[in-house]
């Protein structure tokens, strides 16, 4: 299908260096970052030079540092500090390793360990964690705090390293513009999430990211013109490839959320264009508009409008715009894309969406695949899928079953080079070329990629169905008083038959909202069994859910949204 949709130019590079110094020359006085000293304050432009200069300054810092052939990991919130460090590391002689700042310090002091890290980068509120750290791993020679104005015993601060690396440059030090980047060496180490065991060291390389970089961008536009909210944690490679190194590849700008209840008003006082998030920010945003429609009693004005939208449509008539300008002005007045990844999207909310005027495209990726596997098309989607394989990479599906579902396995210059001193796991998923992703699905006919679900979360009855968890849950999701959901399977000891069950998290809030605040545990009860009984009633037998459980807390998830299904589901 590619064929019939010619594919966008964009620039040929071989490395991340490549990249940004490609993007200095055509950008240079462009905005490529718009930052905040504090919530209440404005953005602040910086230029694509101004960055690069940052970028050069430091990496000649850590150059006279003797960091050649270290680690150096990041840690921290999205911001502009954090975006410096990995590329002043990345097109250095370092190996980047970025940290997922919500990890207990036990997990994310043993990641420094394993990594065999020399230095980190990071935000204030690590500090004391930092120095205890230091103490306990011989490894860990320098401490740089992002916050720090003058430079103490313990930590180094980030501003004045900064602006030591920069008048060693001024000075002649051209040590780090030298530096010659092997495009096939490691230079990355990411951590895997872990939603269905613990994490591995993924290894990446320059030549992994840039064709990944290159692949993407010319199946979907982006441009000068496009502004990014950055929302999801900048550790993940999802966010890091396609929301911080793709729009300085392609000149945009990148503007960084003050926190997600910030969303609406950052994209206004951004003009954002485009975001990248996952299914749970979409779903709200949708539930928002008609939420807010039927609050102000216009709920019917706008199916009303949808109507007379989609007849004009056929016609190839778009009024989107005009007939729901206040959403899209809710929305800052230039928004125009979504682009979701980390777990399927509920399909008839992508739709909603797209009916209002704003285009929603699905993509699937994995860390070993940095990251993209399979995207949707801005002039070619499906709601219900995710996407054709990019051009870097051939993807096909194994082990069918009867349903033609199987693994999805891929190979391309943008697999991983493998786990970091583990090569009895890297032999597990790279065979004879192909790396197998543990995810499963099936290709229609025209090279669309469905994911059905995980390999290992799979259930399998006891006459050889198969039961992707993900299928139910997202039936269940779709009810108003339900926030979430995982679903699994459990083993009757008397018939050895293996029946589903749930972990229910109600949304009390939505529910006392209708009910009252005193609403009764046995009326919130009867709700969820309401629910269950409804997506049931759309499933054939074997797939009915047969136990619930109704938590209060929200279930234990990675910081992109996905379950930690090893840890949640009860132990017997």
């Amino acid at each position: 299908m590619l064929k019939n949709y010619p594919l966008y130019e964009v620039d040929e590079i071989t490395s991340l260096k490549d990249m940004l110094e490609n993007s200095v020359k055509k950008f240079g006085d462009k905005t490529a970052f718009l930052k905040k000293d504090d919530k209440k304050g404005p953005y602040q432009s910086v230029t694509f030079n101004e960055f690069y200069k940052d970028v050069e300054g430091l990496g000649t810092a850590f150059l006279r540092m003797e960091m050649s052939g270290k680690k150096i990991a990041v840690i921290g919130p999205n911001r502009y500090e954090w975006a410096v460090t990995y590329l002043s590391v990345v097109n250095g002689e370092s190996m980047i390793v970025p940290i997922d700042k919500e990890l207990p310090y036990e997990d994310w002091s043993n990641l420094l360990k394993i990594a065999e890290v020399s230095c980190v980068v990071y935000s204030s509120k690590y500090s004391e964690d930092m120095i205890r750290a230091r103490e306990e791993n011989p490894n860990l020679r320098y401490l740089v705090n992002m916050d720090l104005e003058d430079n103490t015993d313990l930590e180094i601060s980030f501003k004045k390293l900064l602006a030591s690396g920069k008048m060693m440059v001024n000075e002649g030090d051209l040590s780090f513009k030298n530096v010659k980047i092997n495009p096939e060496e490691a230079q990355i180490i990411l951590f895997t999430s872990g939603t269905t065991a613990m994490s591995k060291g993924v290894l990446l390389s320059h030549k992994n990211i840039a064709t990944s970089l290159m692949s993407m961008s010319s199946m979907t536009y982006i441009g000068p013109d496009d502004v990014f909210l950055s929302i999801l944690p900048l550790h993940h490679t999802y966010e890091c490839t396609c929301g911080f190194l793709c729009p300085l590849y392609r000149g945009s700008t990148i503007a960084y959320c003050d926190g997600l209840k910030y969303i609406l008003k950052n994209i206004e006082e951004s003009k954002t264009t485009l975001m990248l998030c996952v299914p749970a920010v979409l779903d709200a945003m949708y539930k928002r508009i008609w939420s807010a429609a039927k609050k102000n009693k216009i709920d019917g004005t706008l199916r009303k409008g949808l109507k007379i939208s989609k007849a004009l449509m056929k016609a190839k008539i778009d009024i989107r715009k005009k007939i729901f300008k206040k959403i899209h002005d809710t929305f800052g007045g230039h928004f125009r894309m979504f682009v979701v990844g980390a777990a399927a999207v509920n399909p008839e909310v992508a739709q909603g969406l797209y009916d209002f005027g704003f285009l929603v495209i699905q993509g699937y990726g994995i860390t070993e695949c940095s990251p993209i596997v399979t995207l949707n098309r801005d002039v070619n989607f499906r709601h219900d899928s995710a996407g054709q394989a990019v051009p870097v990479n051939e993807v096909k599906i194994v082990d069918k079953n009867a349903d033609g579902i199987g693994e999805i396995v891929c190979r391309g210059s943008n697999v991983m080079i493998g786990y970091y001193k583990n090569q009895e796991e890297t032999d597990k998923v790279i065979v004879d070329g192909w790396f197998h992703t543990g995810d499963l699905g099936y290709m229609d006919d025209e090279g669309f990629c469905h994911i059905t679900g995980r390999k290992k979360s799979v259930i399998v009855t006891s006459n050889g169905k198969n039961i992707f968890p993900e299928e139910l849950e997202i039936f269940l999701n779709e009810n108003e008083y339900i926030l979430e959901s995982m679903v699994y399977g459990e083993e009757n000891e008397q018939d050895g038959e293996t029946y589903l069950c749930a972990l229910i998290v109600p949304k009390y809030d939505e529910i006392k909202k209708t009910f009252g605040e005193d609403v009764s545990d046995d009326k919130v009860k009867e709700l969820i069994e309401e629910a269950v009984k409804s997506v049931n009633k759309r499933n054939p037998l074997y797939k009915y859910i047969r136990k619930y459980e109704i938590r209060e807390n929200e279930l234990i998830k990675t910081t992109t949204g996905k379950i930690k299904r090893y840890l949640e589901i009860p132990k017997k």
